[in-house]
C-alpha cells in the first residue's frame, strides 16, 4: 500500500482553522518550535544548532579562513534551491522529534497571496504571546533567544555580528547590531525609539506590503514594480541554471537577444523578502526616494550571517521551495535537473565563496555535497547531494497544499525568449562594475525614471552581502554586482524625453548617481572621510 504524502500547508490555512475551533495543527506547530528552541545548544536537533548551519556560528574550514564563506548555505550559485530544500527537511526532522509532534510539517508563508499583499506577515509569526496547554507563553515563532554566544571571527577588531547568550533576534524597524560597545550604544538608542511591540509589528507589515505590492502609474498605465511580480515572473525562467541563482541569471541577461525579456531568478525576490524583514524600506510611488524613514533598522533576517536564527526564515524558505516545486512542475523538471556546464554560478568561488567541505575553485554539479546534510543509502551514511532532493513527492514523501502560484504554474512554459510587446520599450537599465568590497553588509540597488517632471521608481534589486568583505579572500576576487531593470512596461513614447537615475542604498547611507558615464561612489560609516581609492559602478541604458 502506497503511503500517503505528507503535506506542507499555508500558514494562513492553519491560522484559519485555529480561529474556527480546530486549534490542534497550529498548537502542535508551536509546541514543536518551543521544543527545539529549548534544547541545549549542543543537541543535534536544537534550533541553535540547525539555525547556525546557515551562517554563524562559523565552523570547520570557514571558522576564520578568508578563503571560505564560513556558513554552509549556498547563495549566488546553482545549489541555492537544493541546499535550502535539504535544510528545510533537516529542520522538519527536528520539529518532528519533539514528543507529540511526529506529524508536524513546516507550513509556508504564502508571500504572493492576496492576504500577504494586503496584510503582510501572518499573525502566527508576529503575535507577541500564544496560549499553549493552558499557559500564555512567548510566541515561539516571533524570535529566538540565544542559548549560547556566537563570536564574529571574520571582522577582526570590529566584530559586528558577535551576539551574546541571551540576545533575542529582531526584525524591522529594530536593530540587532550588538557586537561592539559602539554598536550596542547605537542599537539601544535606536530601539528606544520603538518601545511598543504592536506598533512595531504594524510598521513591519506595512514595509512588507510595500515590497510585495508596489506599482507606478505612467500615462494611465499601471506598471508593477513589486516582489510579487518577480515571483510570478521567475516561473518563466527557461532552465534550472538561470532559474536557480542571481549569478547565472545575470550572465543570461547580459546576452539576451535584442527585444526579448530578461529572466528573473528565484533568488532575486528571495533576497528582497530577507531585506524587507531585516530592515530595508523600498521606495513607493511617484517622486519617491525616501528609502529609510527608519534609518538604523538592522534586523537579523537582513544578513546571511544571522538570518537562519530567526524562525521566520524557515517559513519564508518553505515558500521559496514551494515556488521551486511549481517551477519544476511547469517545466517538466520534477524528476531531473540540468546544470549548464562551466556557466557563471556553477563554481564554488562564484559570488559567496566555497562552504566548509567544498574545495575552492571547484565546479558545482548535482553531485556536489550539500554539507552538512547526510542521507542513508543501503545501510551507509553519505553526504547528501542535489540528486537526493529533486522530486519532493517520490524522494521525500511530501507535497505542497495549493498556494497562490498554482494557477501560473499550470500554464504552458514559454520555449523561446519572450518578445517585448509592440509599442513598448525594449531597453534595459543595466548596472555593472559595482564593487561591494567597501559596502558594509547587505544593500539595495534601485532605478528611477524622470518622466514629465515626475520621478518614478522602476524597481529595486536586493543584494545579500557580507558585513566584512575585506576579510574574505574569495570576495575580493568576486566583487562585481550587476542588476538589470527592464523598461518593458513603459511605452516607448513615454521614454522619449526620460532620464534615469540609479541609487545604491547601504547601511551607511544612500549613494545616488546618474548614467551613462562611469560613476564614482563610496559608502563609509557616518562621520568618517572616504578613502582615497573609491569604487565605481556603471549605468547603461540599452
Amino acid at each position: 500500500m502506497t503511503q500517503a504524502l505528507r503535506v506542507r500547508r499555508s500558514l494562513v490555512e492553519l491560522q484559519t482553522e485555529y480561529s474556527n475551533g480546530n486549534k490542534k495543527p497550529l498548537e502542535d506547530l508551536m509546541r514543536a518550535w518551543k521544543g527545539i528552541k529549548a534544547l541545549p545548544a549542543s543537541d543535534p536537533n536544537s534550533f541553535f544548532m540547525i539555525g547556525g548551519y546557515h551562517g554563524e556560528p562559523f565552523r570547520g574550514a570557514g571558522w576564520g579562513n578568508a578563503s571560505y564563506w564560513g556558513g554552509y548555505c549556498n547563495h549566488g550559485n546553482v545549489l541555492f534551491p537544493t541546499w535550502h530544500r535539504a535544510y528545510l527537511a533537516r529542520l522538519e526532522q527536528a520539529l518532528q522529534s519533539i514528543e507529540g509532534c511526529h506529524d508536524v510539517m513546516l507550513p509556508y508563508w504564502d508571500e504572493t497571496s492576496e492576504d500577504s499583499v494586503k496584510n503582510g506577515i501572518p499573525w502566527a509569526l508576529t503575535q507577541k504571546d500564544f496560549v499553549l496547554d493552558g499557559q500564555t507563553i512567548p510566541n515561539p515563532l516571533r524570535s529566538f533567544v540565544f542559548n549560547r554566544n556566537i563570536k564574529d571571527h571574520v571582522n577582526g577588531d570590529d566584530p559586528n555580528y558577535s551576539k551574546a547568550n541571551g540576545y533575542e533576534t529582531v526584525r524591522y524597524p529594530l536593530s540587532g547590531l550588538v557586537g561592539t560597545p559602539d554598536d550596542r550604544a547605537a542599537t539601544e538608542a535606536h530601539n528606544a525609539k520603538f518601545p511598543d511591540y504592536d506598533t512595531n509589528v504594524r510598521l513591519l507589515n506595512q514595509n512588507i506590503t510595500n515590497w510585495l505590492g508596489s506599482y507606478i502609474v505612467v500615462d494611465k498605465q499601471v506598471i508593477p514594480t513589486n516582489v510579487k511580480n518577480k515571483f510570478e515572473n521567475c516561473l518563466n525562467a527557461p532552465n534550472y541554471t538561470v532559474f536557480s541563482n542571481t549569478t547565472s541569471a545575470a550572465e543570461w541577461n547580459d546576452n539576451l537577444p535584442a527585444g526579448t525579456k530578461a529572466v528573473v531568478p528565484l533568488e532575486s525576490p528571495h533576497n528582497s523578502i530577507h531585506l524587507a524583514v531585516g530592515g530595508f524600506d523600498v521606495p513607493t510611488g511617484p517622486n519617491s526616494g525616501d528609502y529609510s524613514p527608519i534609518a538604523g533598522a538592522n534586523g537579523d533576517m537582513g544578513e546571511n550571517d544571522t538570518a537562519g536564527l530567526d524562525p521566520i526564515f524557515y517559513f519564508h524558505h518553505c515558500f521559496i521551495d514551494y515556488v521551486f516545486w511549481q517551477w519544476q512542475k511547469k517545466h517538466g523538471y520534477t524528476d531531473h535537473l540540468d546544470v549548464i556546464e562551466g556557466y557563471p554560478g556553477t563554481n564554488s568561488v562564484d559570488n559567496q565563496g566555497p562552504t566548509p567541505g567544498v574545495v575552492p575553485n571547484s565546479w558545482l554539479t548535482l553531485d556536489s555535497p550539500l554539507d552538512p546534510f547526510k542521507v542513508h543509502h543501503n545501510g551507509h551514511e553519505r553526504a547528501a547531494t542535489s540528486r537526493d532532493y529533486i522530486n519532493i513527492e517520490k524522494q521525500l514523501g511530501f507535497t505542497y497544499a495549493p498556494g497562490s502560484l498554482d494557477e501560473l504554474a499550470q500554464e504552458a512554459p514559454k520555449l523561446t525568449a519572450t518578445a517585448v510587446e509592440e509599442g513598448h520599450s525594449n531597453k534595459v537599465i543595466r548596472v555593472s562594475a559595482l564593487n561591494r568590497a567597501r559596502i558594509r553588509g547587505s544593500f539595495l540597488i534601485s532605478a528611477f525614471a524622470n518622466i514629465g517632471g515626475k520621478r518614478y521608481h522602476l524597481g529595486t534589486e536586493a543584494v545579500l552581502s557580507r558585513w566584512a568583505i575585506q576579510g574574505c579572500a574569495n570576495c575580493q576576487t568576486h566583487l562585481e554586482v550587476k542588476a538589470a531593470f527592464p523598461l518593458y512596461g513603459l511605452r516607448a513614447q513615454a521614454l522619449g524625453t526620460a532620464d534615469f537615475e540609479v541609487e545604491v542604498h547601504t547601511r551607511d547611507g544612500q549613494v545616488q548617481q546618474n548614467p551613462p558615464q562611469l560613476l564614482q561612489a563610496v559608502a563609509v560609516p557616518a562621520g568618517t572621510a572616504p578613502a582615497p581609492a573609491q569604487k565605481a559602478f556603471r549605468v547603461e541604458v540599452r
